[in-house]
């Protein structure tokens, strides 16, 4: 397996921490560590490592737009489906860090056939179910099919993201989101380096 050409040149090495006591396989972002990634999840496979970059958030009822830093990680322990993890910061105009900012983490579960669901928890209270499949090898776009807010969450109505490798083997992605009264529209985007797997 060959890596991007702008991936962290020590990425092969390396993985997102982990406990060698735990009892049963831990989550592995290196597909050259820990379990063999299971069959239904081959076609996830390009999504499988640790990515950060940074990326733009805009809409109509926030200032804006206003950038951020991000971090992706998609692992699996060998069973059907991959783990997602991210974490991201705003920055200011010098790409310093302001504060941390967004946090969700959930799993992509693919399904015979080339459906994906895909469940995502925010830590501002909101719980998505997507569905979906990939476009190509390349790609995966999903929609959500159900939004579940606590009393204290932004009213979020929908949600509809796509991801993709780009030239020199990023992850670029975009969140279009119906909130706040407003209609389905481009919320979030990044561009993502692989810096583990």
């Amino acid at each position: 397996m060959t890596g991007p050409a702008n991936a962290a040149p020590d990425s092969p090495r390396r993985n997102r921490p982990r406990f060698e006591d735990l009892p049963v396989p831990d989550d592995t972002a290196n597909l050259r560590e820990g379990p063999d990634l299971h069959q239904q999840c081959l076609g996830l496979l390009p999504l499988v490592g640790v990515w950060r970059g940074a990326g733009e958030v805009v809409y109509p009822t926030i200032d804006g737009p206003y950038a951020f830093g991000q971090q992706l990680v998609f692992a699996h322990d060998g069973r059907p489906f991959l783990s997602y993890e991210a974490r991201a910061w705003l920055l200011d105009d010098d790409g310093q860090v302001i504060r941390p900012a967004a946090r969700e983490t959930g799993f992509w579960r693919p399904q015979e056939g080339g459906d994906l669901e895909v469940l995502i928890t925010h830590a501002t209270g909101i719980s998505e179910l997507f569905y979906g499949r990939a476009l190509d090898l390349r790609s995966w776009e999903i929609r959500t099919d159900a939004v579940v807010r606590t009393p204290t969450a932004q009213d979020v109505q929908a949600s509809h993201r796509l991801y993709g490798l780009v030239e020199g083997g990023d992850l670029a992605y975009v969140d279009e989101r119906a909130m706040m009264g407003q209609p389905l529209q481009p919320h979030i985007s990044a561009r993502l380096s692989r810096i583990a797997g």
